[in-house]
């Protein structure tokens, strides 16, 4: 529900946090694109840096691409070597940078202490 989430990231933008994908695997279809991979947060107001395993499924939605689903798990202290998997040879209606910059989007979001930007 709504109000879970905002209290989420009312706590989470207190950390004033800042992310980069370290690395990502792009799916990308008719409509949707999936981007799940490894990201590291450096928290402004603390100076601690947070790396986890993410997920987001985004879809297109009357014009606009909007997060459907978005997943973090903070990482384990002994991490096992990602495996590369294949990418789908179907002609993407868009571009794997174009599925970062919607990560970035939400980055930028983060940055404006507002949960309603980034929720």
């Amino acid at each position: 529900d709504y109000d879970s989430i905002k209290d989420y990231f009312d706590a989470f933008l207190l950390k004033e946090p800042q992310g980069k994908i370290l690395e990502g695997d792009i799916r990308i279809g008719d409509g949707w694109a999936q981007d799940a991979g490894i990201y590291e947060f450096t928290m402004g107001a603390t100076g601690d840096v947070v790396k986890a395993r993410y997920s987001f499924v985004y879809v297109l939605e009357d014009g606009q691409w909007k997060i459907a689903h978005h997943h973090s798990s903070v990482m384990p202290e002994k991490q096992m070597a990602a495996a590369k998997g294949e990418t789908e040879a179907a002609a993407p209606a868009m571009t794997d940078g174009e599925v970062r910059d919607l990560f970035g989007l939400w980055n930028d979001a983060l940055a404006t202490l507002d949960p309603d930007q980034v929720a």
